[in-house]
């Protein structure tokens, strides 16, 4: 049967899913992998499966934030995955972070959506094993990782960035990020804990690889080829990483 949103079905579908906020990213993808086929393009969710060193791997974006995120990892599930990896940018919160990956262990649930499914004190962790390939694969790739936490929040221009309608409404964005300092958050997005849970609840590994393309409020970002670079490692990153998985954890 087809899934409601993304157009998907089981047979079209890998048991290894990488999951795209930005629906470009994932042709970054799909252009590395071997006897592709796109599966479908709706709405948000725009989807491909192929071989990458052997290893069959679904790709499919998300959008921004947590309910649409939340719909993806839903019908990707829904279609038999086993394992799911979200494979975007971040906001770090701290200076040397940039163009440096935050492999979290964990989020906090700033985030509404994850909320409805179970109650707050239910944790948003990734996996132990996942997170261990993704650090091999970034090392592998030539880039520095972090293990820290990270924060899921719903509100870009309420809570991340000053805008027009911010500074009209006398919003001070420095509290956020001087309050998530304060519990040492490495940075923030706005789907991983929802996913994280959502991974949990459904019995799969789950895991969250982001590259620090931005710092708090943009005070800096990674312009030009480095930010162009940043998004083509990061899709090798995670591609690496699902086969190092592959072949030491899941062969075993």
């Amino acid at each position: 049967m087809e899934t409601l949103y993304s157009k998907t079905r089981e047979e079209d579908i890998a048991k290894y899913v990488l999951f795209s906020g930005d629906p470009w990213r994932v042709e970054t993808v799909a252009s590395q992998l071997e006897d592709v086929k796109h599966i479908a393009f709706a709405r948000e969710f725009n989807t491909y499966t192929g071989y990458y060193k052997g290893v069959r791997i679904t790709v499919t974006s998300t959008g921004i934030g947590a309910p649409s995120a939340a719909i993806a990892m839903e019908e990707m599930y829904q279609c038999g995955m086993e394992v799911a990896v979200r494979m975007g940018t971040t906001m770090g919160l701290k200076d040397d972070l940039l163009g440096k990956l935050i492999i979290p262990t964990g989020s906090m649930r700033e985030e509404a959506t994850s909320k409805t499914y179970v109650p707050v004190s239910y944790p948003a962790v990734a996996d132990i094993e996942l997170i261990n390939c993704m650090n091999k694969s970034t090392l592998q790739n030539n880039r520095q990782y972090v293990n820290g936490l990270s924060c899921t929040m719903d509100g870009f221009y309420s809570q991340m960035r000053d805008s027009r309608l911010s500074e009209k409404m006398q919003r001070d964005m420095s509290e956020t990020f001087t309050a998530l300092k304060k519990y040492n958050i490495s940075a923030v997005d706005m789907e991983s804990s929802c996913m994280l849970v959502l991974a949990n609840l459904m019995g799969i590994k789950g895991c969250i690889v982001t590259m620090t393309t931005v710092l708090e409020n943009l005070k800096d970002f990674l312009k030009g080829d480095a930010r162009t670079q940043s998004e083509i490692d990061l899709c090798k990153i995670a591609m690496d990483g699902l086969v190092i998985y592959d072949k030491e954890v899941a062969s075993k």
